[in-house]
């Protein structure tokens, strides 16, 4: 029997665990392509001068048993004076505790916002009085049909807390009101999260302080802890890439998929260019993977794509990204937490920006993800984030103008003295976050179409236009090739990942 072919668009989460999935279960011969130059997708790491940048933020939690022990096999977790010591070795998890707060009237809330002390005093009585009086209205009198991720915030959280520390934010993100996006994107984000677990959490966390690795009576937005790679997620990928070409699997960077070739109901090939020397050439393959984004990959099939399909696929949306990188000899801010840190900075991963006089949505404090990510200790990495779309005013800024307004706002807002700056650098990524509006009303005529094809899955965040987490991600791959090896036709499970009740863990 000849050996089959796969093929793999992209070399981010998805694309490498199917690979790696692949090579394990199957004698397939094996070619990845991805456009870039990178490993990992949204999830590699950049190293500029020995500083290390993870983009957006790569948590390694799940809870699917399955994920944690993938991750663990190719990185084990630390553990002093063993092989395992991040003293001793690259190839190791580290533990991480998570704290992430919101920097809102200049001043500091948990996340989620509790009910502290800090917090009343920080919003003041009357505005306290409102929002619980606003929540019990909305658990008594709510929006009955969840038309919009403004209907999903209001019945979970009331409107004054929803105007208080969600729309804006949330705007800020998306660039689009709240009433236009579709609630599909909090039930993907937010999932179960409320006020009434976020207490029960805070009072089981006085109780009992350690919460297991994988958490799973934990809503992800309230762990306490999680794994992250010594260098950063790109790290990991990396290691992964490593293994699946010591397997005799093939990786091509800078090779964009450009043409999907077909036949009745089968891909027969994928015509892909050299970015480097613009050659092309078609591929033929068994079986294709794709990560790329679906309003590419349709564009790909050309015009004897069904008209409705194609016109549903352009009108898809995605939000782009902007992290600045700028290291700092020290923080304006003062640690105010019982947390100890490195030179007592603030012990924040993350720092949600609600202040509504800067364009910033979020601020990564790299040193608390893992302190191998600054070159120098006594300095401090930051990540200032910005959500844009191609072509704005953002995306179109020249690097060192940026530089240069990134750092006066991070100065407006007090979290440094602009004289402290040491270096900084831009980095653009597109098709960061697949839009829950424009055309997406209308994604099952997409979804329909090419579950058509029975050699073709889709897979990952941009592949299946769903913002999924780098875990979920990886379980759409693995269910599709477990789909393959066991004869399963249909695709509907591939679909199911990250929607399921059982995985929510959501009782109703």
């Amino acid at each position: 029997m000849d050996q089959k072919t796969a093929i793999i668009i992209g070399a981010g989460p998805a694309g490498l665990t199917a690979a790696f999935e692949l090579l394990d279960k199957t004698n397939m011969k094996l070619i990845i392509f991805e456009q870039t130059s990178d490993i990992g997708g949204i999830s590699k790491t950049v190293n500029y001068k020995g500083n290390r940048i993870d983009i957006g933020g790569h948590r390694f939690f799940s809870k699917s048993d399955r994920v944690m022990s993938f991750w663990l096999n190719i990185l084990p977790m630390e553990q002093l004076g063993t092989l395992t010591d991040p003293q001793k070795t690259d190839k190791v998890m580290l533990l991480r505790q998570r704290l992430s707060r919101i920097l809102f009237m200049r001043k500091f809330f948990d996340y989620p916002i509790s009910l502290t002390l800090k917090t009343v005093k920080n919003l003041g009585l009357f505005r306290m009085l409102k929002i619980g009086l606003s929540y019990m209205k909305a658990q008594v009198f709510g929006i009955k049909e969840e038309k919009s991720l403004e209907d999903f915030l209001i019945n979970r959280f009331g409107r004054e807390l929803y105007n208080t520390f969600f729309k804006d934010y949330t705007e800020k993100v998306w660039g689009v009101s709240c009433c236009k996006i579709k609630p599909e994107w909090g039930a993907q984000r937010i999932k179960g999260l409320s006020i009434t677990k976020a207490i029960i959490h805070a009072a089981k966390a006085i109780i009992k302080k350690d919460f297991s690795i994988g958490q799973k009576e934990v809503e992800t937005s309230l762990i306490s802890q999680f794994l992250y790679p010594k260098l950063g997620p790109g790290q990991l990928w990396e290691a992964v890439a490593d293994i699946i070409k010591s397997k005799g699997g093939q990786i091509f960077l800078n090779h964009k998929a450009v043409g999907i070739n077909y036949q009745d109901n089968k891909i027969t090939s994928v015509k892909i260019e050299n970015e480097q020397t613009g050659e092309q050439k078609d591929f033929t393959a068994d079986y294709i993977f794709s990560t790329m984004a679906v309003k590419d990959l349709v564009e790909a099939m050309g015009h004897n794509v069904p008209e409705t399909v194609r016109k549903t696929a352009s009108g898809l949306c995605y939000r782009d990204f902007i992290t600045v990188g700028l290291l700092a000899k020290k923080l304006k801010i003062k640690n105010d937490t019982q947390m100890k840190t490195i030179n007592n900075i603030v012990p924040d991963n993350w720092i949600y920006i609600q202040e509504p006089d800067v364009k910033i949505g979020r601020l990564q404090i790299f040193n608390n993800w893992s302190p191998y990510m600054v070159a120098n200790e006594n300095n401090v990495w930051l990540g200032l984030e910005y959500f844009c779309n191609q072509g704005d005013d953002l995306w179109n800024m020249p690097d060192e103008k940026f530089k240069t307004f990134a750092t006066g706002e991070l100065a407006k807002i007090g979290i440094i003295d602009t004289a402290d700056v040491l270096d900084s650098i831009v980095i653009r990524i597109e098709k960061t976050y697949p839009a829950y509006f424009g055309s997406y009303d209308n994604f099952d005529i997409i979804k329909d179409y090419i579950n058509g094809f029975e050699n073709l899955f889709l897979i990952g965040r941009n592949g299946m236009h769903r913002y999924n987490n780098q875990d979920h991600s990886m379980l759409t791959a693995m269910t599709a090739v477990e789909n393959i090896v066991n004869g399963i036709t249909t695709k509907e499970n591939i679909w199911q990942v990250n929607s399921e009740e059982e995985y929510h863990e959501e009782k109703r």
